[in-house]
């Protein structure tokens, strides 16, 4: 049932608080509200603060304009987005609004973007892995059907090149459909176009689902946008068995989406100005990747965040790192090279990985070959720490050996040239001969 109200109490950024009259039923925490000024268009919200005599809603395309005497409408539904195998190769604004000028989608179920919560019990362990191209990835931090592995960036470095390049390039090793979904929360016009430009020029747009948040549009509809994505996301692989690799990026814009509206909000604030609830937030994001017995696809994270003042130990890569399994860090020192991707090995893990490889999965010699790699860089970070006190003229001949392993680890099994996809067996060899 919609129940109208004509009067706003209050404005204060995103947020509208009303006053709740005693006639009228309470709306409920999440509903759908509809917000309408004379000679504008309706704006889209959400009830996020409800007591007795009061209701706070999120207005998701700002208030700018709204007055007090404004007209809001409580639908008694929750935020929902309309899914069919139609959407994909279509593009999305960051309310699942298309915005490719091919129309509306063809008409499908609706789903909530809450989601719903998948029980233990139901869940599938994750053992096959997803092919991304970059030995780095599949060679030593192997990225698993049902894993959740984010990536650790920082401020210049090439994430969106490389969430992109992962994209239009990612497989499965054995037979079923795959598909893509990317959002792109708080990017610019140029970042939007080059993603929409890379999956044309690449043949991949007909498998992916894409959701574009502007940096320019209303910080609110910024923590709405993973949500659309992963609803599209869990439709394909758990109701039409697609496996799916859903890659959300830059996911510290939605966090400090979620501190300013929190802020509005009045909050009391946490570690660096985070809501208390922030690692909460972000579980109900992260938890949705998986597997469930009651269907033969998967849903696959990769959640990119750049990390303030490229520390590692930041609120937002710190509650990811709880949350997830494992994590890939990207190098300045590595990007300083000319490295891409330049993907820092060491602080890297999949922490699924051994479950997914080895023989009946990748190969027998995988495994080997990974824990040889892994052993014999360590050791070269220690000889670097030597040669840079006491000068690499002074190193014994063993030492300078691994010096010119590191170099060559770096430059031949990480840096790939533009445009090549290695496939697991070209990875493998070179890690053969390097080991």
């Amino acid at each position: 049932m919609q129940i109208e109200q004509l009067t706003l109490q209050k404005i204060r950024g995103n947020l509208v608080t009303l006053e709740l009259t005693k006639a009228q039923p309470p709306p409920t925490y999440e509903e759908v509200v509809t917000i309408v000024a004379d000679g504008q268009s309706p704006r889209l919200g959400r009830v996020m603060q409800v007591s007795k005599t009061h209701a706070t809603v999120l207005v998701f395309e700002g208030t700018g304009g709204l007055g007090l005497n404004t007209t809001t409408i409580f639908t008694g539904k929750s935020l929902e987005m309309e899914v069919s195998e139609g959407i994909l190769g279509r593009v999305f604004d960051g309310l699942g609004r298309p915005i490719d000028g091919l129309g509306s989608t063809p008409q499908g179920e609706m789903r909530d973007i809450a989601g719903n919560t998948i029980s233990p019990t139901a869940r599938v362990y994750p053992r096959n892995y997803i092919h991304t191209g970059f030995s780095a990835i599949d060679g030593l931090a192997t990225l698993i059907r049902g894993q959740k592995l984010p990536i650790f960036s920082m401020d210049g470095l090439p994430h969106n090149r490389l969430a992109a390049e992962i994209a239009t390039r990612a497989s499965i090793a054995k037979g079923g459909k795959f598909a893509v979904v990317f959002a792109a929360m708080g990017v610019t016009f140029d970042t939007a176009n080059f993603f929409r430009n890379i999956f044309e020029e690449s043949g991949a747009d007909h498998r992916t689902v894409m959701f574009l948040n502007l940096s320019n549009d209303p910080v609110a509809e910024r923590i709405a946008t993973p949500r659309f994505a992963l609803t599209a996301a869990e439709y394909l692989a758990f109701e039409l068995g697609y496996h799916v690799l859903a890659i959300l990026t830059d996911m510290t814009a939605y966090a400090e989406a979620v501190r300013e509206i929190s802020s509005s909000a009045g909050e009391i604030p946490s570690r660096k100005g985070y809501p208390g609830y922030m690692y909460s937030d972000l579980a109900s994001i992260y938890e949705r990747a998986g597997i469930v017995k009651t269907s033969t696809g998967s849903l696959t994270q990769i959640p990119i965040l750049t990390m303030p003042g490229d520390d590692i130990t930041h609120p937002i890569p710190d509650l990811t790192g709880f949350i997830t399994e494992g994590q890939i860090v990207l190098s300045r020192r590595l990007f300083q090279q000319e490295i891409f991707p330049p993907i820092d090995v060491l602080p890297s893990l999949s922490r699924l990985m051994k479950d997914g490889i080895g023989e009946g999965y990748t190969t027998a010699e995988h495994p080997r070959l990974a824990a040889q790699l892994f052993a014999k860089y360590a050791a070269v970070g220690d000889v670097r720490a030597i040669a840079s006190i006491i000068g690499e003229d002074e190193l014994t001949v063993e030492e300078i050996a691994l010096l010119d392993f590191g170099r060559r680890f770096e430059h031949e099994f990480v840096s790939q040239r533009e445009n090549e996809s290695r496939s697991l067996v070209d990875t493998l060899n070179i890690a053969g001969e390097l080991v």
